[in-house]
């Protein structure tokens, strides 16, 4: 299994973290910075667990308003490190009032054209900003090689819309909420291939029957992803072997480069 979507650097002990999700069968994941404050955190897991952490490093939309100047340039250094290294999370987000859309939009812009520039998988967050969300990819495209949509949960329409532009769309546990039940009507038509699995620990907390690894915290913890995993493939009717054989085929396709992965999984771990 892979965890497309996670935010390790935010646990008190990542490296005990990481430990239980090798223990129940995770074979590795994306963990995604939000801001200039938390990419050296990122950076660190990714040197200390090699060929387990992909890095993904970006100014999420809640926190542009904390942005230096030279932020950008920070960005592309951090890429320029790590090959393998992704952008994200960045996006937009019409729930919050501050900061606004268009700040949002000076960040996000610059950050997608970052990703086409550079080859890189984009990871987007999108909440209440369809529109927005399309109006921006008019004005810069998407990475050639995919984005993905975390944490999806747009309608029909919007999925084959981001479909057409080759994003990938991801289902994270929070989903299996009863009050997010309708969701699984556009999941359903989701083809395997464009479907990834995705904790967004340490957010996302799953409904409590799913939950096999709780923290005292009340924390989301990463290896209830084989708990996600088992409840999607009830729901979309698929043997979970093969849902999770797919998932994890499409995250390594989006995330991985084919020219680093082999040298960085040689690496000694530190």
């Amino acid at each position: 299994m892979f965890d497309a979507h996670n935010h390790l650097q935010r646990f008190n002990h990542p490296d005990e973290v990481i430990a239980t999700m090798r223990e129940v069968g995770v074979a590795g994941c994306v963990v995604n910075g939000t801001s200039e404050e938390d990419w050296h955190e990122v950076a660190r897991l990714a040197e200390e667990h090699p060929g387990f952490v992909l890095p993904a490093f970006g100014l999420h939309p809640w926190f542009v308003s904390k942005r230096s100047s030279g932020w950008l340039d920070a960005l592309q250094t951090y890429l320029d490190r790590f090959p393998d290294a992704s952008v994200g999370e960045c996006g937009l987000d019409r729930w919050i009032d501050e900061p606004g859309i268009d700040e949002q939009l000076e960040c996000f812009l610059p950050q997608i054209r970052l990703a086409r520039e550079n080859g890189r998988a984009l990871t987007v967050h999108a909440l209440k900003a369809w529109g927005p969300l399309m109006e921006a990819f008019e004005r810069e495209d998407p990475p050639s090689v995919g984005f993905l949509m975390h944490s999806f949960g747009g309608s029909l329409e919007v999925m084959e819309r981001l479909w057409d532009l080759g994003a990938r769309f991801s289902f994270s546990g929070y989903f299996l909420h009863p009050r997010k039940a309708k969701l699984m009507d556009v999941f359903r038509q989701i083809p395997t291939d464009r479907l990834l699995i995705e904790t967004d620990a340490p957010d996302m907390p799953l409904p409590e029957e799913f939950v096999l690894y709780p923290t005292n915290d009340k924390q989301n913890h990463p290896a209830n992803l084989i708990s996600i995993a088992s409840a999607l493939s009830d729901r979309l009717g698929q043997a979970e072997d093969d849902l999770c054989t797919a998932c994890s085929k499409n995250a390594q396709s989006l995330f991985a480069r084919p020219e680093t992965e082999k040298s960085r999984n040689q690496a000694p771990a530190s």
